[in-house]
């Protein structure tokens, strides 16, 4: 089964559940203030998934008050995407620039960067969350706050697939392997990657901002989604968009990197995965490196080394000891 861990408020002394709470969501999402008015006897439970870079913990919650503030962001980020799919209770979620009430069957989404709370109402509240880092995730930079809704159905769509993902995941993992964990979180995080480009998806009457943030998320998908072609370049994106080349680097001005270096990076960032998934450790390193659009394999290692300190072999190596020396 996958490495999972179960967490219960009731394993602590009833004067400490709920401060106990708090540092569970410290450690699965991020720091936060809770209140409650079942503080005396706070029974709550929560498993947490192991998939890798990305993490999914059903919950189930008493009637609770979560503070996300300024100062606790400034003291900790750990620059993360928060997806609660909620399957049973009600409840309510404030931001700086609007609020909404959320339901069975509605996803909530929250972002480690911005100050939020969210309130329970008298029933508990029982939701699968996921946290996913924002490294994974190509928004534009800077554009989540006022890009991607805070609530979205899974009634139907892409929205319902990402749901009964979810579900189906949490309700049994014994068919699965612990090595099974970062495939399972590379196909959740393809499912919200999904789910945001259809959700920003808009015909021309929008503001031109906004516009453009939807034309860098399809970009960025798009480039996930080529990285085994070692012709992807700037000229091929482009004309896959119906945009100059001049166009496409003035949008990427915006960004970390050139549009070059942001798939280059994205490419090392593939081969690093591979590198430590045990399914692949039999698969030589020039394939690996081709899999990701490396075609040669001096270029592939001299550019590993240069982002993580370390030639592939020996990362390799590293990672897969440190996997078998792990319990579970």
């Amino acid at each position: 089964m996958l490495n999972e861990m179960v967490f219960r408020s009731e394993d602590v002394p009833a004067a400490d559940r709920l401060s106990y709470w708090a540092e569970r969501l410290e450690q699965t999402h991020a720091p936060m203030h809770l209140s409650s008015d079942h503080s005396d006897d706070f029974r709550a439970t929560q498993r947490v998934l192991d998939l890798g870079a990305v993490s999914v913990w059903p919950a189930t919650i008493p009637q609770v008050v979560m503070r996300r503030t300024p100062r606790l962001i400034r003291q900790s980020d750990p620059e993360l995407y928060h997806l609660s799919f909620v399957v049973g209770g009600t409840g309510a979620g404030r931001w700086d620039d609007h609020e909404v009430v959320y339901q069975p069957s509605d996803l909530v989404i929250n972002d480690s960067s911005l100050p939020w709370e969210i309130r329970g109402d008298r029933a508990p509240v029982t939701t699968v969350g996921a946290e996913i880092p924002k490294a994974l995730l190509p928004l534009p930079r800077g554009g989540a706050r006022r890009a991607v809704p805070r609530r979205m159905t899974t009634r139907s769509g892409i929205g319902a697939l990402l749901a009964q993902f979810l579900l189906r995941l949490s309700a049994d993992t014994t068919p699965y392997r612990p090595s099974d964990g970062p495939r399972l979180g590379t196909v959740l995080t393809d499912l919200v990657i999904a789910l945001f480009a259809h959700a920003l998806e808009t015909d021309s009457a929008l503001p031109p901002d906004t516009r453009r943030r939807t034309l860098m998320l399809r970009i960025k998908r798009f480039v996930h989604e080529h990285l085994h072609d070692p012709g992807l370049s700037p000229a091929v994106i482009a004309a896959a968009h119906h945009i100059s080349v001049s166009y496409l680097h003035r949008l990427f001005q915006h960004e970390e990197a050139t549009v070059a270096s942001w798939i280059r990076l994205r490419r090392l960032e593939a081969a690093r995965r591979d590198l430590t998934d045990p399914a692949l450790r039999s698969a030589p390193i020039h394939a690996l490196a081709a899999r990701r659009g490396f075609s040669c394999a001096a270029d592939f290692s001299r550019a590993f080394r240069n982002a993580y300190g370390t030639p592939p072999k020996d990362y390799r190596r590293h990672a897969l000891t440190a996997g078998k020396s792990t319990p579970g």
